[in-house]
């Protein structure tokens, strides 16, 4: 891995402090998208939830669908089996042949009821589960639709956005490169530990950007002869002096228009 070439403090600080306006920016970008990934990735995933509930519901009816046109098979295999033993009965020989007859056909007949019985309790179900089924188709179309305009609204945000982004991306890419690693590891944790995300902040009437604590004149005098990095003792952020901040941000903020 090639070594980084070796530059001053000054020009850490510039970059250090480029860096951060350009992330500052591309937190711009992402929070004007909000919460709208989020939202569309939850609304998905209700949808599927629910689309899973759909098919599930569906496969019960045809289940039950399968299981009333058995019963009905099986009725009408009982009552040619009642219509034999109508005929056996006229031909019995003993009274132990035509008792045996009946018994049968009393179960046959026991079975048609109980058939009966179980298509009756199967068409409720039925009904039931399509009354169900209408409701969450209901309750998947207003998701749906309310999914659409989410999508939308944030692809009409990602067109207008995500070229500006992504050359932002490739810009504090570069700025990273310029500074070794150790500074960029401590630049990303204060990120990472502050509110609004600034790391790098520029001295403003005696106190850091954001900061009402003073800061004393003696280190204020360090900070703008830029020979070392200074932190500010109160939020770990990394200090430059008004003079550079506005250099720089003149100098990023032309660089960002002409992306």
């Amino acid at each position: 891995m090639a070594k980084k070439k070796e530059i001053s403090v000054e020009e850490k600080l510039r970059a250090l402090f480029d860096l951060q306006i350009i992330d500052s920016r591309i937190d711009e970008i992402r929070n004007v998208r909000g919460e709208l990934p989020l939202e569309v990735e939850d609304l998905e995933s209700e949808i599927q939830g629910m689309t899973v509930k759909l098919e599930k519901l569906n496969s019960d009816l045809a289940e039950f669908d399968t299981s009333i046109k058995e019963f009905k098979n099986g009725i009408e295999e009982a009552k040619e089996l009642i219509t034999k033993y109508a005929d056996k009965l006229n031909n019995v020989r003993n009274n132990r042949e035509y008792n045996s007859i009946v018994k049968e056909e009393e179960f046959q007949k026991l079975e048609i009821e109980l058939a009966e019985k179980k298509i009756k309790e199967l068409k409720v179900k039925t009904e039931l589960k399509k009354e169900t089924i209408e409701t969450l188709n209901a309750q998947i179309a207003d998701k749906q639709k309310h999914l659409d305009a989410k999508k939308s609204e944030l692809d009409e945000i990602m067109k207008e956005t995500e070229k500006e982004e992504t050359l932002l991306m490739e810009q504090s890419g570069k700025f990273e490169a310029k500074i070794e690693e150790r500074l960029i590891e401590a630049y990303k944790r204060i990120r990472s530990n502050v509110k609004n995300g600034l790391a790098v902040v520029a001295v403003e009437r005696g106190a850091s950007g954001g900061s009402f604590f003073t800061i004393p004149p003696q280190v204020q005098m360090e900070i703008a002869s830029r020979q070392k990095i200074i932190t500010d003792e109160y939020s770990g952020r990394i200090l430059v002096d008004a003079e550079l901040a506005k250099e720089e941000k003149t100098k990023i903020t032309k660089m960002i228009k002409a992306l």
